[in-house]
């Protein structure tokens, strides 16, 4: 059989979006304007733009047994995604994140919830869907052990691992972990992070800090710079850039998420790492000029036609 399945292997969440006017003080109760409830969770948004842009997809996570559990289901299956890995556990809260935002700010309560319970029990059991994959995606919302059990089944069925480490963990990743990562796409803080060095570099420290974290760990690093476009290096070792395109930027939630997405699909789908980097870029482009992370995943039509 033809590996050509997708395999996301991470979070889903219900976020809870309320509008204030401004942000209480402690103590204080004030009243919001609106409340929206809205389907999320890195795994998931990444699911949903793997399966907007046709590949064969498969999420494998945990939610609740509860009401919010059977919204995300229903609505990743309207987005014609595999569900039946999705774990829903008796006793445990779908993971939720409370997003307080006002026109100038917000800040984000996460409770993981059944991310939290994702195993390498749990992972173990769906064992057999990464023979099926071409390229395995993950994140770092859900407990270190389940991804690094996830990376060691994908690497035994010859699947490529992509690692996207968001959000930023306090303590450094594994070096056993990073091994088993084909492909790292950090944003610049997160590489940062990862890398001990300053946030804000020239374009002649960033290519050094990649060759220098290349050579160390072994996998090919993709850094997000937001509207900069990302950036990684050639065969030939020198620093390339792929700027976003123009575009009129509605809501840049999920925009990563969607960069992503593409990169694995377009991988999947037999193109080059210089090819699949050009196609997230535009999908990612793309995905801002909508409001909402999943309901902004574009069609590879939409990508393709930007992309002329």
């Amino acid at each position: 059989m033809k590996q050509s399945a997708v395999v996301v292997v991470g979070s889903l969440n219900m976020d809870l979006v309320v509008s204030t006017d401004r942000m209480p003080l402690i103590g204080e109760t004030i009243q919001g304007t609106e409340i929206h409830y809205i389907p999320g969770g890195k795994g998931a948004n990444q699911a949903v733009g793997c399966a907007r842009l046709g590949a064969n997809t498969i999420m494998i996570g945990a939610v609740g047994n509860d009401l919010f559990g059977g919204q995300i289901i229903e609505q990743l299956q309207g987005y014609g995604l595999q569900t039946n890995r999705i774990d829903k556990l008796d006793g445990v809260a779908t993971g939720t994140a409370t997003i307080l935002h006002t026109k100038q700010d917000n800040c984000i309560v996460i409770v993981p919830g059944a991310n939290g319970q994702m195993t390498e029990e749990r992972v173990n059991a769906n064992k057999e869907e990464f023979g099926h994959a071409a390229v395995v995606l993950l994140q770092l919302e859900i407990p270190l052990d389940a991804v690094m059990q996830a990376l060691k089944l994908a690497k035994a069925a010859g699947a490529m691992t992509v690692l996207n480490p968001a959000p930023a963990l306090a303590e450094p990743l594994p070096k056993e972990l990073l091994q088993l990562v084909d492909v790292l796409t950090p944003n610049e803080t997160e590489f940062a992070a990862l890398s001990g060095h300053a946030v804000n570099v020239s374009e002649a420290e960033m290519r050094s800090h990649l060759m220098n974290w290349e050579q160390k760990h072994g996998n090919r690093v993709l850094v997000t710079r937001g509207s900069a476009g990302c950036s990684y290096l050639d065969e030939e070792r020198q620093l390339i850039t792929v700027p976003s395109l123009k575009v009129k930027v509605t809501d840049t939630t999920g925009a990563g998420d969607c960069l992503n997405a593409a990169l694995c699909c377009s991988i999947a789908a037999g193109r080059s790492f210089a090819e699949s980097i050009q196609f997230a870029v535009a999908a990612s482009s793309l995905s801002v000029t909508k409001f909402g992370a999943q309901a902004g995943m574009p069609t590879e039509q939409d990508v393709l036609k930007a992309m002329q």
